[in-house]
């Protein structure tokens, strides 16, 4: 089943919408089928299947549904992410670049 708010999640009863998120984009191949349609090019299903490094179809068919059912991406004439699928990358970009200066206190000096 699809993590979307107000279903229950691993880690929440209730499915808090961040809780559904957390679920849906820690799924196998979910965050790279996002980073692969961030240039708007609309890849056919084979497309989108080689920019993944040959992931299984039946893996990428069942992210592709649940990311669509999730209105983050759409299916018509390729792949592409929608509205939502857009700001969530965006966010996810600055996510990133927070990651990117992430600096765990050094656990030998405690």
């Amino acid at each position: 089943m699809t993590p979307l708010p107000g279903r229950p999640v691993r880690g929440s009863a209730t499915g808090r919408p961040i809780m559904a998120l957390l679920d849906l984009l820690g799924r196998r191949w979910a965050l790279r089928i996002l980073w692969e349609l961030r240039d708007g090019a609309k890849p056919t299903f084979r497309e989108l299947q080689q920019r993944c490094d040959g992931v299984s179809s039946s893996v990428l068919s069942t992210r592709l549904r649940e990311l669509g059912e999730a209105d983050l991406v759409d299916h018509t004439a390729g792949y592409a992410l929608t509205d939502q699928g857009r700001s969530l990358f965006e966010t996810l970009v600055r996510l990133d670049a927070w990651a990117a200066g992430w600096r765990p206190r050094d656990q030998s000096s405690s």
